[in-house]
């Protein structure tokens, strides 16, 4: 399952520094501090202390997950134009079957097994993404991930 690159099933998730260990953690930290401030010194102060950081906390979640979603996007219409190159006819109407989910994690396939992958997804349709990437036997690293 493993190939040269290093990216696997088992190792194929990434971090964002800057988010994971800095602004996710700040943003949090901040508005728990906020609570407990507000719980034990309950003012008009503490409150917009509270409301600032719930906002900030939100601004942080809303710059990680925007472009994540236009990503999912785009890997949705890399793959079903990758399906409609390579799947054989009788398997092309259900290219729109396929669950956003499914399509992104069938990214991982490689050309060559990407067909009997979406033969087993167009036969069992409730494969979870999880599931879907463990059939994967020649990983293909995606390393553009945001």
């Amino acid at each position: 399952m493993a190939n040269e690159s290093g990216q696997s099933f088992a190792k194929h998730a990434q971090w964002t520094p800057g988010y994971h260990f800095f602004a996710a953690p700040l943003g949090l930290a901040y508005m728990v501090w906020s609570i407990m401030r507000l719980v034990k010194t309950p003012n008009v102060d503490t409150t917009y202390a509270l409301v600032g950081a719930l906002a900030i906390v939100g601004a942080i979640a809303f710059a990680r997950l925007s472009p994540l979603q236009a990503q999912d996007r785009i890997i949705r219409l890399e793959e079903r134009l990758r399906l409609a190159r390579l799947l054989p006819a009788d398997l092309q109407s259900h290219v729109d079957t396929f669950r956003p989910g499914q399509l992104i994690a069938m990214r991982f396939a490689s050309d060559g097994e990407v067909v009997d992958l979406a033969r087993k997804v167009i036969a069992n349709p409730a494969m979870t993404a999880r599931e879907i990437k463990a059939e994967v036997k020649s990983w293909k690293a995606d390393y553009f991930r945001v």
